[in-house]
């Protein structure tokens, strides 16, 4: 019964990621998130993904494992979308003005 709560809250709090997704690839628009944050929960996510295999924690194994292949996968969008949108390098414009 504990693991099946565990799974349950896993499958709520990762399944958010998903409409995150969606609107990230339809919009084709990431500008409004961060790399220190992704980096950050990317890195949290992980961690936790290797506590719940070293502790065998099907619902944390598996809710981290799909959260974390969500998170990859926004990285990725905000790689190739802030790339298209020439946000990734800022831009030096010769001649304007600093102010």
């Amino acid at each position: 019964m504990i693991t099946l709560l565990g799974l349950l809250a896993g499958l709520l709090t990762t399944g958010c990621w998903f409409p995150q997704l969606l609107r990230s690839w339809r919009t084709r628009s990431t500008g409004d998130i961060s790399w220190t944050y992704l980096a950050a929960l990317t890195a949290g996510v992980g961690l936790w993904l290797l506590y719940g295999c070293l502790t065998a924690d099907l619902a944390i194994i598996c809710s981290n494992a799909v959260t974390l292949g969500a998170l990859i996968t926004l990285a990725v969008f905000k790689a190739v979308f802030d790339r298209d949108a020439g946000r990734l390098v800022p831009q030096k414009t010769e001649g304007a003005d600093p102010t």
